[in-house]
């Protein structure tokens, strides 16, 4: 995903070199040209798609499709920079005056910036925004896009879930049938684990000692949102988290290093090698699996599961995960005309599933609709890809990213004064959360 924000000569250099490029389309007859490319009546719009090509393809046969029936539109769709990252590419087309019309590729916390700078459309007061949620279902699914103004601005085009793999063939082998759900239990049978096979361990993840920031969504807060019930750590400028779910998971964390279950030294593959019993996954593992470690098979060799729990967390209360996700912004710089012939375009494209089903076949990214796991539309898609049955069904407890604008900084600190000094045995849990706290707070006013 994103990148921290470049320095102001590297969004200069990518505004330039986007004003140019520009200029020569437009010489060309591209988009916004008049008579010989397009009519003086034709409403010309670009979309940016992101630098993956299986979704330029899908956004591209999208345009093609909603042009046929919709001839008073024209939509370029282009692929984003990506160097040095596509975050990067953005603002700096922001800065330059060259700001697509919209975008997709845009997770919540670089949405913060945008918001920030005030550069992207209140989606949510879009004419029949309320019909789009229902017609894609996806009640459950927005209502974490929020922003703290009370407005949305990221209409989420996909959720990765992320959930946990376990390794059932030997979890049998010292009497297991199904995966632990809670954190005594996960040590329980950790406990036992290393009876039998005293150089496996419960997890291995040499990330929890580095403070890479974007390594806390998959580990940190895959499991705190578990265990806090989704509750957001920062809401607007103030700290928002429900410190005791934050102190529960810290203290796993610690159990898990003090048993010796846990491996933070370097480890190639060690989950799918059997070194470790447990990891935190996205739907994108399988295809390395399949390509390089085919003899794991869902409900044999491995199984998916919710992630863990505190031993308090009430009995059949849905568990909530991260969420992987991104989704699509209008940019301010458009004309209202441009922003509302987008805007019938997206609404075109995301309200029949359909589309999103050829998303999927498509890009292998899951839909963010509420009903992916059991629309009717997408059942033969399943069937065929019954790993990632799972991931769908969790999209609705899936909690997307951090919307502030410094979440970068924000989940440094994470690192740096609570998850990697509790890993390291150098703070305990809760002082550790309160150093995180104070570090934080100042980066919010």
């Amino acid at each position: 995903m994103g990148k921290p924000a470049t320095k102001l000569t590297t969004l200069l250099r990518y505004a330039m070199f986007i004003l140019v490029a520009s200029i020569s389309l437009a010489a060309c007859g591209g988009a916004g040209a008049t008579p010989g490319g397009t009519t003086a009546t034709t409403q010309s719009i670009t979309f940016w798609a992101a630098p993956n090509p299986p979704q330029q393809a899908f956004w591209t046969a999208m345009a093609k499709a909603y042009m046929a029936q919709h001839t008073g539109t024209q939509i370029t769709v282009r692929a984003m920079p990506e160097s040095p990252s596509s975050e990067a590419g953005i603002q700096a087309a922001i800065a330059g005056g060259a700001a697509p019309t919209a975008s997709e590729n845009i997770f919540t916390g670089f949405a913060g910036q945008l918001v920030g700078d005030q550069a992207v459309v209140p989606l949510d007061q879009m004419p029949g925004w309320n019909d789009l949620i229902t017609a894609r279902h996806m009640d459950q699914t927005i209502a974490g896009w929020k922003f703290a103004d009370s407005h949305t601005y990221v209409l989420p085009i996909y959720t990765n879930s992320i959930l946990l793999a376990w390794r059932m063939d030997i979890l049998k082998q010292i009497g297991y049938d199904k995966p632990p759900q809670t954190y005594s239990q996960i040590i329980a049978m950790g406990e036992k684990l290393k009876q039998k096979f005293p150089d496996k361990f419960v997890w291995a993840n040499s990330a929890l000692t580095q403070n890479t920031w974007w390594q806390r969504w998959f580990d940190f807060f895959t499991l705190y949102d578990a265990a806090s019930n989704g509750q957001s750590l920062i809401d607007g400028n103030k700290i928002s988290a429900d410190d005791q779910g934050a102190i529960n998971t810290l203290t796993f964390f610690q159990n898990l290093m003090q048993k010796k279950l846990l491996l933070t030294q370097t480890a190639t593959d060690p989950f799918e090698t059997g070194v470790s019993v447990m990891s935190i996954i996205g739907p994108w593992q399988f295809t390395y699996w399949q390509q390089k470690y085919p003899q794991l098979k869902l409900n044999d060799t491995y199984t998916l599961s919710s992630p863990p729990v505190p031993d308090s967390y009430p009995a059949g209360q849905p568990v909530k995960t991260f969420a992987d996700a991104k989704g699509i912004v209008i940019y301010k710089q458009a004309s209202a005309a441009q922003q509302q012939a987008m805007w019938q375009f997206i609404k075109w494209v995301l309200s029949d599933p359909q589309h999103d089903l050829q998303w999927l076949q498509t890009t292998s990214l899951p839909s963010a609709r509420d009903d992916l796991s059991t629309n009717t539309v997408f059942k033969s898609y399943f069937d065929q890809h019954p790993e990632l049955a799972s991931f769908a069904q969790d999209i609705p407890n899936a909690v997307p990213p951090l919307k502030a604008a410094k979440y970068t900084d924000i989940q440094v600190a994470l690192g740096d004064d609570a998850v990697i000094p509790v890993v390291k045995g150098q703070t305990a849990p809760d002082q550790a959360w309160t150093n995180w706290k104070n570090a934080v707070q100042p980066m919010l006013s």
